[in-house]
């Protein structure tokens, strides 16, 4: 579980790192467009000034020409000049009509000639400025150049770097959501594995709870028929009709306390905080007590609100105390519940105190709505809010009259009938959701103003944190009134059930059944712990349980166990019994195998004998040999015919008597016994290890037996374990998803804004580049005039 939150904290972190990567590469990735662009516009502005410093070239060299043209021409005139000056000496006696002529002309080629001067001198001036000018751009153009040069490739490197970032963390994070799929996919079977088993034990459950609804209709019906102490004359005898302790009660009451007082803190907390703010919005607006003083109206309602810990501390203490007092010992009802009342008397002051500051608040929005820049819109609003404030002081009232009527039977007894409490419970839970929905109003009409009131011109940022906490304590108000107004809905059928009821009745427990109660409790403990202390100590029942079928199931694999080896003994006893049989008709056709084999070699002896007397001895041998050979063959009839019976100390035997049998008979007796001995080891030794083995299965049994146990019991565990894990992850998931959300949206803003000044720092680019080009042009207007 725990690399399973390590895993999912990780992967948010990676997924919100990823985001703000994201958002920064595509505002560097505009930005390297941008300079792109800039770049490309300059070298467009590069090309155009040197197609102008080439044609300017052009001109240049082709008033050089013109240049040199004239000054031959020049040159030519001067020497016509001084051609026809020679001549004009010579010939002064000549009419003054020609001379008069030719100084005519001499004049007008003077003016040309100086006209031509001029033009030239001042096409040297503006060539040279021209150059000078196309230079120094020139210059500021390359150094421009190599500065966005520099810069988009240091654009592109951190692009580069971030792309490298980014394949790296997806890779990562793939990686990351594999193995969380494959962990989720295990951990869904298990889950359906679960299921299965949760579907089982629930049938298994309600078959229980209808055995167990009967027997409770039956027994239920016998006491009330038979158990119940009414007496009708005397109706105070009839306490002795004390219902038995319900601990589960106690128990469902503690946890409902503890559950109700941490929604209670959480209440205590809001309504501090939303209080608190609301008295520094005071000093804040509509005038500021820092520049300016307030008026006196406020000033009181500040006054007031500055005491609001005096009212809602105590709400929280009082209900500490209240979970203090209900305790596994105690009996949990209203006519028990003294620490209710002090709840109550703690609520109704709080009440008094908000119906107190009601026309504070109500004269405070007015005096917003006097302010000079207060809008229409926002007018409306404070209007809603007034509305609002005034529903919320009367649900609080409202509350306040229920809570002093369940608080009502610890103080006087017979206050109120069951009835009238299952109403006044229900009626508490409406008020609760009523006051839930007035406060979430409240929360959107606030929500609404604080939008208006940031579009007004004299907002500071001091009065903005202020709303902004005023907005949290709201919110935080709105959740913990929803989550007491659901708990006490959920809850509705214990609070209205009565836990407690004497036998035979349906009236209420009185506080003297309930001390008769709590006495008969301390009597059962002391007699129990009296007869614990009297008695050996006992073994727990679970594990009695588990004992029993550890020993059952033992005892049975044991008694199976014994059955086999039973079983296997008998057969080998049989088969042994069966080889020693047939080893000593084995070891009998031996000997009389060697006794024949004798009697042959004999046999044959006398006949060589024979043969070797006489020659005509030999049919008398032949025939002695014959009748030898019938004899042998009638013996053996004989002895197939006779058997004897040997006892001995090992058992019986049947043997059949022979020549020799007085001489093997011991022999054979010492061979059978010693086999038999041997034997006997053996199956000694046998037993000695087929008992050894049964006490090793035996106690592997046991063994296996509580590693079951040990086992269903980190199953049942690592089910529960199953489902926590369930909930953690759609809940992380759930998170994930509004954080991923809430960071793209404002990625997306933060990148929309970046685009928004990209574009107006350009435009005032190039505004500035105009005005600087219109300036240029305007001084070198100036400078040719």
């Amino acid at each position: 579980m725990a690399n399973v939150t390590d895993l999912q904290t990780k992967y948010s972190k990676l997924a919100q790192e990823y985001s703000k990567l994201r958002a920064q590469n595509q505002v560097l990735k505009k930005g390297v467009v941008d300079e792109q662009a800039n770049s490309a516009s300059y070298k467009d502005q590069l090309k155009q000034r040197d197609q102008t410093l080439r044609k300017q070239e052009q001109e240049m060299d082709s008033l050089s020409f013109r240049n040199q043209q004239l000054a031959k021409r020049v040159e030519l005139l001067q020497e016509e000049l001084a051609v026809s000056e020679a001549k004009g000496k010579k010939g002064k006696s000549k009419a003054d009509s020609p001379s008069q002529h030719g100084l005519e002309t001499q004049s007008v080629f003077d003016e040309d000639l100086q006209k031509k001067i001029e033009e030239n001198e001042r096409l040297h001036i503006q060539f040279y400025e021209a150059d000078e000018r196309h230079r120094r751009q020139e210059a500021e153009l390359t150094t421009r150049l190599q500065e966005l040069e520099r810069d988009s490739e240091q654009h592109q490197a951190v692009v580069d770097g971030l792309t490298t970032k980014y394949m790296e963390t997806i890779e990562r994070l793939q990686s990351d959501k594999a193995r969380l799929e494959l962990k989720a996919q295990t951990l869904e079977r298990e889950a359906k594995e679960c299921r299965m088993r949760t579907e089982e034990c629930q049938q298994q459950l309600r078959r229980c709870q209808a055995e167990l609804n009967r027997q409770v209709k039956q027994s239920s019906s016998v006491i009330q028929e038979k158990v119940p102490f009414n007496d009708t004359k005397f109706s105070d005898y009839n306490s002795l009709n004390v219902p038995p302790h319900n601990r589960r009660h106690q128990l469902k009451a503690r946890d409902l306390a503890g559950q109700a007082l941490s929604f209670i803190q959480d209440l205590v907390a809001a309504l501090l905080n939303f209080h608190s703010y609301t008295e520094q919005r005071v000093h804040i607006y509509p005038l500021d007590s820092s520049i300016e003083p307030i008026s006196p109206l406020n000033q009181k309602f500040s006054q007031y609100l500055h005491e609001n810990a005096a009212y809602v501390r105590p709400l929280e203490d009082s209900f500490l105390q209240l979970h203090q007092s209900i305790t596994e010992d105690t009996v949990t009802i209203l006519e028990t519940v003294v620490k209710l009342k002090c709840f109550a008397d703690n609520f109704s002051s709080y009440t008094h105190f908000l119906q107190k500051i009601l026309p504070y608040q109500l004269k405070s929005l007015e005096e917003e709505c006097d302010a000079p820049l207060c809008t229409t819109a926002l007018s409306v609003k404070n209007q809603e809010l007034q509305s609002d404030m005034k529903r919320v002081t009367s649900v609080f009232e409202k509350l306040q009259s229920y809570i002093t009527l369940l608080a009502l039977p610890s103080v006087r007894q017979d206050a109120m009938p069951q009835s009238s409490t299952s109403a006044v419970f229900t009626q508490l839970a409406a008020c609760l959701h009523s006051l839930h929905d007035a406060i979430k109003e409240m929360s959107k009409h606030y929500n609404q103003k604080a939008g208006l009131e940031k579009e007004l011109p004299t907002v500071t940022q001091k009065l903005s944190t202020t709303t902004e906490c005023l907005l949290g304590s709201l919110g935080s108000l709105t959740s913990s009134t929803g989550k007491i107004a659901t708990f006490f809905s959920n809850n509705l059928d214990f609070f209205t059930s009565s836990g407690y009821s004497p036998r035979g009745s349906t009236a209420a427990l009185n506080p003297l059944q309930a001390e008769s109660m709590l006495a008969n409790k301390k009597k059962a403990a002391a007699y129990f712990s009296a007869i614990k202390k009297a008695r050996p100590q006992s073994v727990p029942y679970r594990e009695a349980l588990s004992n029993r079928r550890i020993l059952t199931s033992s005892t049975e694999s044991r008694e199976g166990l014994t059955q086999q080896v039973q079983q296997s003994q008998e057969k080998i006893a049989r088969l042994e019994q069966e080889k020693e049989h047939w080893l000593l008709e084995a070891q009998l056709g031996k000997v009389r195998l060697e006794k024949e084999n004798q009697r042959i070699a004999e046999l044959e002896a006398q006949l060589a004998a024979a043969l070797g007397g006489s020659p005509n001895s030999q049919p008398a041998a032949a025939s002695t040999l014959a009748q030898s050979h019938e004899d042998a063959e009638k013996e053996q009839k004989a002895v197939g015919k006779e058997t004897t019976l040997c006892t001995s100390l090992v058992g019986m035997l049947c043997t059949t008597p022979t020549v020799e049998h007085v001489g093997d008979e011991e022999s054979r007796e010492q061979l059978i016994k010693t086999h038999y001995m041997a034997r006997v080891g053996e199956l000694t030794t046998q037993l000695q290890i087929s008992d050894s083995k049964a006490v090793h299965f035996h106690s592997e049994c046991r063994a296996l037996a509580k590693r079951l146990a040990i086992a269903e019991k980190s199953r049942e565990t690592l089910s529960e374990e199953v489902k926590l894990a369930n909930q953690n992850i759609t809940r992380l998931q759930d998170e994930l998803t509004t954080t991923k959300r809430s960071y793209e949206d404002q990625l997306s803003m933060m990148s929309d804004h970046l685009c928004s000044m990209n574009e107006t720092l350009s435009k005032q680019r190039e505004e500035i580049d105009t005005l600087k080009l219109g300036s240029k042009g305007n001084a070198k207007k100036n400078k040719g005039r």
